[in-house]
């Protein structure tokens, strides 16, 4: 661990005392608040926070009495608690799944990865029909389904996009594709395991995936809630299972895949065989909850319009498969550190003695490392008292440099773009463009939830600048979702405190602004998941 040295300190110091508009003095902002939260919530002691353990519940403690102590109000009525009710669903392998192609079966974990949705015991069979890329969507001039007949049928589809398509939207359309499938009538997806996403995960990787639980939230009635309910089966299939599919077809599936490595157009065609997918799984039922907190708002006709600062408390846990003696999965950077900037923040509202015109929302989400369980609730279930209407998502930002850049994936899509680039521009702070666009990691973290209800939302994190591309992709490869995630990583503190710093700028801000966010008219997000909402004009560069 390193200390503060003179210099350092002098120039907090200095940046503290930065004067707001109304000439009262800014919130201090100080290295070792944010270490002392990071260190509290990666330490051994809470075993990974993962969802609805021990260690987990004893970080949302933490959070919740962080949050009294700066005087928040508890943001779920009188509760500082939004529980999430889930369901996980464990294959049961004591009966191995498989996959039945004309006669020939194919084991779980071989040449075929197979999920039943139903408890218990189920064995489904159905025609098939091959069906590109499986997408539907107007916008993007897309539609597989058309002039094939899947009604009652498991289709077989491609991963992915077909290419050309802006990064952010291939990974939303690609994420949708259940939805479609059963939008169209059909009961079961099957995935090709294609050269383009080998690209992404081997084989061998993917079939270490087969033994796992899956884990959603749970509807009223107890079942798991899953946006295509009516897929209750699916399944991946590689090498000989993929070729059998394809037994008597017009193309067979190499031809396919060459097609689609050249950006061929790929029309869809019924196959032949009939296909049985079979398998066991049970169910185990708990809660996790979110953590919620709210600075009430000080104008009448906007405190009910919430501008929401999230951050995942969650980890991955405790793995006894993990390499070397250290199985605990701390999350440190990600995402102690995304809680550490949020509490922060809540902080210096608290301590600034000027309350934003907007309420701002402050949640510690659980279930994100599972699949954005605990936001998508969230997003799904609003709290008493506002609407959210902006977010701010924090997630793993890289507190190992003195950044001078930030990154708000999404930004370009709404007039948050703006408003973060005002914001941070007052610290020196440039914002960049998406480094990272192959990534799509627009889509894979916790504002997205409430992106699909048509909230304006970008995801902060610290930027490429001034060393930090090295410093976030040597992060990636030696200690991303590792037990090596832990406070023995040479932070850098200071970056910490300007990191909450800004981020205190931009909540200020779109809070204090005379209108809420609106996506772009040209954003295929707002045009997609906020039909109805007043959109605004993109500015002229």
């Amino acid at each position: 661990m390193r200390t503060l040295s003179a210099a350092i300190a002098l120039a907090l110091a200095s940046a503290s005392t930065i004067a707001l508009a109304n000439g009262a003095p800014e919130p201090a902002f100080t290295p070792e608040a944010v270490r002392a939260h990071v260190e509290f919530l990666a330490d051994d002691l809470l075993e990974g926070r993962d969802a609805g353990t021990r260690g987990y519940d004893i970080a949302a403690r933490y959070v919740a009495t962080e949050m009294a102590a700066l005087g928040l109000k508890p943001g779920n009525g009188e509760s500082w608690y939004q529980q999430v009710p889930f369901v996980e669903r464990a294959p049961d392998i004591s009966a191995p799944a498989a996959i039945t192609i004309a006669g020939t079966r194919y084991a779980n974990g071989e040449n075929a990865l197979v999920n039943i949705a139903a408890e218990g015991k189920q064995s489904l069979s159905s025609e098939v029909v091959f069906v590109g890329y499986g997408l539907k969507d107007a916008a993007a001039k897309l539609d597989d389904y058309a002039g094939l007949d899947v009604r009652g049928k498991t289709v077989v589809m491609l991963y992915g996009t077909p290419k050309g398509l802006p990064s952010d939207v291939a990974a939303s359309l690609n994420s949708q594709k259940a939805k479609m499938a059963q939008d169209a009538g059909a009961t079961g997806v099957i995935t090709l395991f294609s050269p383009q996403l080998e690209k992404i995960v081997s084989w061998d990787v993917l079939k270490g995936y087969s033994s796992d639980s899956a884990i959603n939230w749970a509807n009223p009635d107890g079942t798991p809630h899953r946006s295509a309910p009516g897929i209750t089966s699916a399944a991946y299939v590689n090498g000989p299972a993929a070729d059998a599919l394809f037994a008597g077809a017009p193309r067979s599936v190499k031809q396919i895949y060459a097609d689609a490595e050249r950006g061929r157009r790929i029309k869809g065609f019924a196959l032949t065989p009939q296909v049985s997918l079979e398998g066991t799984s049970k169910w185990r039922k708990f809660e996790s909850p979110n953590v919620v907190g709210v600075i009430p708002g000080s104008d009448p006709a906007l405190r009910g319009e919430y501008v929401l600062l999230m951050a995942h408390l969650d980890h991955e846990g405790i793995k006894e498969s993990a390499e070397g003696e250290d199985k605990i999965y701390n999350g440190a950077m990600d995402n102690a550190a995304g809680i550490a900037t949020m509490l922060e923040v809540a902080r210096a509202f608290a301590e600034s003695g000027e309350k934003p015109r907007r309420s701002i929302l402050f949640a510690a989400v659980t279930a994100e490392e599972d699949g954005l369980l605990g936001s998508d609730y969230l997003a799904r279930h609003p709290l008493p008292g506002g609407k959210v209407v902006s977010v701010v998502n924090l997630d793993m930002p890289a507190l190992l440099y003195d950044f001078t850049d930030v990154t708000a994936f999404g930004a370009e899509h709404s007039t948050m773009g703006p408003a973060v680039e005002a914001a941070v521009g007052k610290y020196g702070v440039k914002l960049a463009p998406d480094p990272m666009p192959e990534e799509n990691l627009f889509v894979r973290s916790d504002h997205y939830s409430f992106v699909k209800q048509g909230v304006p939302s970008v995801f902060l994190v610290t930027g490429f600048a001034n060393g930090g591309e090295k410093a976030f992709k040597d992060f990636l490869a030696a200690h991303y979702h590792k037990p090596s995630d832990d406070t023995k990583l040479p932070f850098n503190w200071q970056a910490g405190a300007k990191f909450a710093q800004v981020n205190y700028a931009i909540a200020r801000d779109i809070a204090n602004a005379p209108a809420a966010p609106r996506w772009y008219a040209d954003s295929p997000f707002g045009a997609q998941y906020a039909k109805d909402q007043p959109k605004a004009a993109r500015p002229e560069k």
